[in-house]
């Protein structure tokens, strides 16, 4: 069916349209009340359209249509679906991060994880945590409060004793059944859930409640347990400095556009208290016809397709779906949500701060050129959630062509610069044919080896230029040495673009890919280390190269040893250029009868290429 019987024939019911080009690639997805109408406005006079909509009518070469109940569910339906297959046309919501979330699973003893990746796996989520470092400490104050199980194992009580763990005060274990009965890990978990929820003032009484019900039957060691949990509940409460007078969960967005370029903030505020920031940036706006009610629909139903739904959400403007959207949002929280855009009052205030941070991160996103060092490797230590600082970090790669002159290149960075004086060569010794993976356990071994012997200082992080198999080869000499406490990164290559990198791999999670924006600062610095130690790799593998082709050129050569190939060599640099040097040129390094031989042997190959052509 072509495009002009598919516009004949849509339906006049609510739904989503998906365009596509001639490649068949989905380039847009929107939702309509009235699909017959909406999808043909597109196709009628293009007058009253926009650039961007012109741009899009001019590739739509096929169309697709979903047909719906209601407007609540077209709105989820578009979401999923922008979310999905990322159309050209839409608005993206891109977040230069991944920030971890914490994830209480769903089944019969549940325990609690840190996810980067949110599913509809019936699972509670709660986040993100803003540092990474953060969900690692809170996953460690759980374990050592709460006592949550930290095992994969199948729960059915039948084990005759605990691990570890229990032994350590770290957990219940309802894997025992005479330990911990089920009610008692059910309470467990319906206190971290509470905690989660930034309800410390509630989890707070409750634990007081306890305490002192405890004391009063004179059981004195729950009762000192309960305590202590009080004790910890409120110190985090402390903490969370910044405080509203509004006691509920908000979410606050503001941004700061200039042309095509835009950064958006979002507050997270749980009990009235601001908990944690995100940050989002666009560079490839409509600059002239930019909708600020269409931006905010967009960002707002795809942002909370999958992520926690708080109670209100505060915008710096309307927008024309907020009614949909906030029934969406009641349906899935189970509570109403209210979508606000206060113009005056504390609210209002908020919203300024909001806009103000958001001008703060265009200025440091798009205006500074030289980021600050410091910066950049804190957010590479928080994204990768290195456990210490990354002052110092080495990378490897590995360069050989089918095998031949394999070796392998090595940089160091120190506080953000490259230390040039620590690059190192080497030379693969123990690895016939071209096998990578096989080559980088050699140089990571031998690296590694020497520094140890020679109690020299090591990386707080490696990066390893290639994917799983070259982390894993890596990962398997570290471990040989006792060193696989040292974060190791992959850094992976898009197909078919060679000098980029597309995503991160880090050893262990390498399910759970780190992808860059490719304008974030970040991202230029692990660039310019993948491309200092691809240069470092090839460089090597060239002169290896070169000194085999001229040692094969002039072992033909009589009395032409080994220190006069190398003589040549240093104060030539290239087979090309001693095959066309004169007798005088070549004489004072060998002499003038090698000189001349040496000028005749290169004279008669350059007579033979002549007669052959």
């Amino acid at each position: 069916m072509t495009l002009e019987e598919k516009l004949k024939n849509l339906p006049t019911a609510p739904g989503v349209y998906i365009h596509k080009n001639a490649d068949g690639k989905i380039i847009y997805v929107g939702k309509a009340k009235n699909l017959k109408n909406r999808v043909r406005s597109y196709f009628q006079s293009n007058r009253g359209h926009d650039a961007k909509t012109r741009e899009l009518v001019k590739r739509i070469h096929d169309l697709e249509f979903i047909v719906v109940d209601n407007e609540v569910e077209a709105l989820v339906l578009e979401s999923n679906l922008i979310k999905k297959h990322k159309p050209r046309f839409n608005v993206l919501l891109k977040d230069d991060k991944q920030y971890p979330h914490l994830k209480m699973t769903h089944e019969p003893f549940p325990k609690v994880v840190i996810t980067r990746k949110i599913l509809r796996d019936g699972a509670s989520y709660y986040g993100p945590f803003l540092p990474a470092s953060l969900a690692r400490r809170t996953l460690d104050l759980i374990n050592r409060a709460f006592q949550l199980r930290t095992c994969d194992i199948e729960i059915d009580g039948k084990l005759p004793r605990p691990c570890l763990e229990y032994h350590l005060k770290r957990c219940l274990a309802p894997c025992v059944k005479e330990l911990c009965k089920p009610d008692e890990y059910a309470q467990a978990t319906s206190d971290v859930k509470l905690l989660l929820e930034g309800k410390n003032k509630e989890l707070a009484n409750t634990l007081q409640e306890r305490m002192w019900h405890f004391a009063e039957t004179q059981n004195y060691e729950l009762a000192a347990k309960y305590r202590d949990l009080h004790k910890t509940v409120l110190a985090i409460a402390e903490q969370q400095k910044m405080a509203m007078t509004a006691d509920r969960d908000v979410d606050m967005f503001g941004f700061y556009r200039e042309k095509k370029l835009l950064a958006l903030q979002l507050f997270t505020m749980r009990e009235g208290k601001v908990v944690g920031r995100r940050e989002f940036f666009w560079e490839d706006l409509d600059a002239e016809n930019f909708d600020v009610s269409e931006f905010l629909g967009e960002v707002l139903s795809q942002y909370y397709s999958t992520d926690y739904v708080p109670l209100e959400i505060h915008v710096p403007a309307d927008f024309a779906d907020r009614e949909t959207l906030e029934q969406v949002l009641s349906e899935r929280r189970g509570r109403k949500v209210k979508i606000l855009d206060p113009k005056r009052g504390q609210k209002r205030d908020m919203i300024e701060l909001v806009e103000n941070n958001a001008k703060i991160a265009f200025e440091q996103r798009f205006r500074i050129l030289q980021p600050d060092s410091q910066k950049v490797l804190e957010d590479l230590q928080e994204i990768l959630e290195l456990p210490y600082f990354p002052e110092r970090i080495e990378s490897f790669d590995i360069s050989n062509i089918q095998g031949a002159e394999n070796v392998a290149g090595i940089v160091v960075f120190e506080n953000g610069k490259p230390a040039r004086a620590e690059y190192r060569r080497l030379i693969i010794k123990t690895v016939e044919g071209a096998n990578d993976f096989a080559s980088m356990n050699e140089a990571v071994f031998r690296r590694y080896k020497r520094l140890l012997n020679e109690e020299k200082p090591l990386p707080q992080l490696i990066f390893i230029d290639g994917g799983k198999g070259q982390i894993s080869a890596a990962a398997a000499a570290m471990q040989t040495l006792d060193l696989e406490a040292i974060p190791i990164v992959g850094l992976v290559k898009p197909p078919k673009r060679h000098n980029e990198i597309s995503h991160l791999l880090r050893f262990g999670y390498e399910d759970s890919p780190i992808y860059f924006d490719a304008s974030s600062p970040m991202f230029r610095f692990v660039q310019q280390i993948r491309d200092e130690t691809h240069k470092t790799a090839i460089q090597y593998h060239r002169k290896r190269r070169e000194m085999r082709d001229f040692t094969s050129e002039l072992t033909a050569i009589p009395k032409v040893g080994e220190k006069r190939k190398l003589k040549l060599l240093r104060n030539f640099g290239s087979i090309e250029r001693i095959a066309k040097a004169t007798v005088e040129e070549l004489s004072p390094f060998v002499g003038a009868k090698t000189a001349r031989e040496i000028f005749e042997h290169f004279e008669k190959q350059r007579k033979l290429s002549i007669s052959n052509d």
